[in-house]
């Protein structure tokens, strides 16, 4: 086991694991640690605690300080560089004639470096926008593409729920989700239904997952072929959180279906969820990062 902080560099990002060096902090305090990036600014989302070394990524680098004013008020001019810096690789970006758009920039604590994040639908070449903005800035740039679940996670906004990103108010990181996650809970495959404002799917559809699997797994599926009071028939819908089917009748197959609880059916042949072809391809992009 090895003593451990949690911090984190953005209001909702991932939490890095640092050695506290024997200080004790608590939660929000802000710390000066060594990243992969260089030296950074950040808040601790987690308190000192012990954590299997399995856990631990290493190194393991040590806290280099606690943050002071001095560190704060760095912390706070760089927000407002940003703001200019923002407004001035705009202007650029419309002088070269770029199809990409700026999303966010970011300065490093130690100001060695400025992080502009973009999205774009393709390759972009910006290697003279890289040198107008180094003549402006006299540090080192770097621009980085990102995609539209990531521009989401740092503008924010409401949902169709009408709560905020769930990417921007709590998920440390995106969790992988798929057109069969869709399908097997049951969801119309309609775009607009099943996609966020990104563009892309619902981060949402893989909170209740695993409930589903494990609905599908003592519930008949569509197509499958059961036995009932009333005889055997065929699955045509069903409704895994009331566990209600609805059966066709093989002896009245003209007739009105007829709803069964889950209870009261025996299976004989189990249905499959598939995601066909064509529905695949024209919902593939939904599934893009």
């Amino acid at each position: 086991m090895a003593e451990v902080i949690g911090v984190r560099f953005k209001n909702i990002g991932k939490v890095y694991y640092f050695d506290p060096d024997g200080t004790v902090l608590k939660k929000g305090d802000m710390v000066i640690v060594e990243t992969s990036r260089g030296v950074e600014c950040g808040e601790v989302a987690m308190e000192n605690c012990d954590v299997p070394e399995d856990k631990i990524v290493q190194p393991l680098k040590k806290m280099i300080r606690p943050a002071n004013e001095e560190d704060l008020k760095r912390v706070a001019e760089n927000r407002i560089r940003e703001k200019s810096a923002f407004e001035i690789c705009s202007k650029k970006i419309e002088a070269h004639k770029l199809e990409m758009k700026l999303v966010d920039v970011e300065y490093t604590f130690d100001n060695n470096k400025i992080l502009f994040y973009f999205t774009a639908d393709g390759r972009v070449d910006f290697r003279e926008l890289v040198k107008d903005l180094a003549s402006v800035f006299r540090t080192r740039i770097e621009l980085r593409q990102i995609g539209v679940r990531d521009e989401a996670k740092m503008i924010g906004g409401l949902g169709i729920c009408g709560r905020p990103f769930c990417c921007s108010s709590f998920l440390g990181g995106f969790q992988p989700v798929s057109i069969k996650m869709a399908k097997e809970q049951g969801l119309s495959l309609n775009p607009v239904k099943i996609s966020g404002t990104c563009g892309r799917l619902m981060c949402c559809l893989k909170y209740e997952q695993e409930a589903y699997l494990d609905l599908l797994r003592s519930t008949p599926k569509v197509n499958a072929v059961v036995m009932t009071p009333e005889g055997k028939g065929v699955v045509i819908d069903q409704n895994l959180l009331t566990g209600m089917l609805k059966v066709r009748l093989e002896k009245a197959p003209d007739a009105a279906p007829q709803i069964f609880n889950v209870k009261q059916v025996r299976l004989l042949k189990d249905g499959q969820i598939r995601v066909d072809k064509s529905e695949l391809e024209k919902l593939k992009n939904l599934e893009k990062n």
